[in-house]
């Protein structure tokens, strides 16, 4: 056990603080949503309703599709664009896909490569952008069901000002939607520019996400 926490514990790690966080959220949530209601002159609501709500639902969505896209932008990003000096890039002379010597598939995979990294065909092709199409694929997910709870959540508000309700793809063109998608697109691609560059000049020891201490400002592709 001690060996397994070990070896997975930046997994765990985050999977606790995420859990953590999460109840944190649905908490502080409820907490904001029953103010609204009692400003309202309406009944709080209970804490099961609450994390079962559109409301809830919107909000945590909201910020899983953000995240992921930044993951999935980046991935197949880096392939083809550089930054010098960041450990966040390859290395100058690395643009591309690369050669199947240098990716370990094929012919040039070893006893200790994935079985499908051996294959060819289709097989090879999708593994080998396997990574980028499950984040985009959790991305598209987390945005559809965001856009869903969305509307729900817009149209209780709807008729709470009696007002009509709209439909799915109408909501698609709201305000409401793309205020909500748009801030949170513009924070995580605005962390992963200043990850990219202040990595180029700052140091943190240890770190693999840092280039080693002493390392030249220019060195690219190099991780501490």
């Amino acid at each position: 056990m001690k060996r397994f926490l070990r070896e997975n514990a930046l997994g765990l790690t985050f999977g606790v603080l995420f859990l953590v966080v999460l109840v944190g959220q649905a908490f502080a949530g409820l907490a904001d949503f029953n103010q609204q209601q009692l400003t309202e002159g309406l009944p709080p609501i209970s804490f099961g309703r609450y994390v079962t709500s559109a409301s809830f639902g919107t909000d945590v969505a909201e910020n899983w599709q953000s995240e992921y896209l930044q993951f999935f932008l980046y991935i197949f990003l880096t392939v083809w664009l550089l930054q010098k000096g960041s450990p966040e890039s390859k290395s100058l002379d690395e643009v591309g896909t690369e050669s199947d010597e240098e990716q370990k598939v094929g012919a040039y995979a070893d006893e200790n490569s994935p079985r499908w990294a051996r294959a060819g065909g289709w097989r090879l092709r999708l593994y080998s952008n396997s990574l980028g199409l499950v984040m985009g694929t959790i991305f598209f997910a987390s945005w559809l069901t965001q856009s869903i709870a969305g509307v729900a959540a817009y149209n209780e508000e709807q008729l709470g000002n009696l007002e009509d309700p709209v439909s799915w793809p109408k909501y698609l063109l709201e305000p409401d939607f793309w205020n909500r998608t748009l801030q949170n697109w513009q924070s995580e691609l605005l962390a992963v520019a200043s990850m990219a560059i202040l990595a180029i000049y700052l140091r943190q020891r240890g770190s693999p996400q840092s280039k080693p201490v002493g390392a030249a400002h220019t060195d690219t592709g190099v991780e501490g």
